[in-house]
């Protein structure tokens, strides 16, 4: 093969190099314009998956007329321990009735519900002079309020609520409290009359999960995020649950299944050690910034009805006390009734 050829060869093989580099390149400048452009959409995709779940009122009407009620009724106590202990947070009493229409994919349920919580100091047999300093203030909180949920059997859920109600003696939780330990034969609390003063509350609160994994058959993990805002509770947090057993793959589905929760919190304001924010609070404490909670239990449904029994380990939410001391445990009992 002569040097002309050799050289012709070369030149061809360096031009055929070239238009490939530019194709590469122009592949690789294309390629990165569609990532930047996915990173740049999928705000706006999350944030019109938010806008289609967000409540409606005349969705809400057809759901409320054609959907299937339900009444539940949740309960929270550090008594059903049977450890005759009663500290912090103390009880919570919530009952709540929902309509719910769905199909093979998604279930959208609107609702209402009322509740009482209430909080104490570390020993509810102290009178106001003995109870130490620092202590949880003793706190009530009555509300009412409305949600709605969007579930979607890939896992992907959504909510938003908004809660009205009070804090301080107008919630009645020394009535509450002294009639409950009447009945179940325990000692009277003694420092009701320390309780945190009146405040008027509201508070937005909303939960958004991307959907489950599923690493094995019988067995799902869910991450959510979740966030209240208002003047008795701000707050945001992370949770994931853990799921095995006979799995439901939308909330009104049958099931029997244990499950884990783990729920790390994050606290800009709590009104139940802190004070009503608008009230002056001469027994007021600092919120604990970093928190949360830890809960295993299980639960069964069939046609609509059914129950959870689980046990909820909470950290310590008051900043001036130690984290051994504060944190605590209670015994949550849930049940559902399908109305029709």
């Amino acid at each position: 093969m002569n040097r002309s050829m050799k050289r012709s060869m070369s030149k061809a093989k360096q031009n055929a190099d070239g238009v490939l580099n530019k194709k590469l390149s122009c592949f690789n400048g294309l390629a990165t314009m569609a990532a930047l452009s996915l990173l740049t959409l999928a705000p706006l995709v999350a944030q019109a998956q938010v806008l289609a779940d967000a409540p409606d009122w005349q969705e809400m009407q057809q759901v409320v007329r054609a959907g299937k009620q339900q009444l539940q009724l949740n309960i929270e106590n550090d008594s059903l321990l049977l450890n005759r202990d009663d500290r912090f947070y103390t009880s919570g009493i919530h009952l709540q009735k929902s309509f719910a229409v769905a199909d093979q994919l998604r279930q959208t349920e609107y609702g209402w519900r009322v509740g009482q919580d209430l909080y104490t100091a570390s020993d509810i047999k102290l009178t106001p002079a003995q109870i130490p300093v620092p202590d949880h203030p003793y706190a009530g909180w009555l509300y009412g309020g409305f949600f709605k949920t969007s579930a979607y059997a890939t896992g992907r859920s959504i909510s938003y609520g908004l809660d009205f109600g009070c804090l301080g003696p107008c919630a009645g939780g020394k009535w509450t409290q002294e009639q409950l330990h009447h009945v179940i034969k325990q000692p009277q609390p003694q420092g009701w009359s320390t309780q945190l003063k009146n405040e008027f509350g509201l508070m937005l609160h909303a939960a958004y999960a991307p959907g489950r994994m599923l690493p094995w058959s019988g067995m799902d993990l869910t991450p959510a995020v979740k966030g209240r805002f208002g003047n008795i509770m701000t707050d945001v947090s992370a949770q994931l649950e853990w799921r095995i057993g006979q799995l439901n793959l939308l909330p009104a589905q049958d099931a029997s299944y244990g499950f884990a929760r783990a729920e790390p919190k994050y606290t800009a304001y709590n009104a139940t050690v802190q004070g009503g924010y608008f009230a002056h609070q001469a027994n007021a404490l600092h919120a604990k910034r970093w928190g949360g909670e830890l809960e295993l239990g299980y639960r069964w449904q069939k046609n609509g009805s059914g129950v959870l029994v689980s046990l909820v380990r909470r950290a310590n939410e008051i900043e001036e006390i130690s984290n051994a001391y504060g944190a605590q445990n209670f015994v949550k009992l849930q049940f559902n009734y399908a109305l029709k």
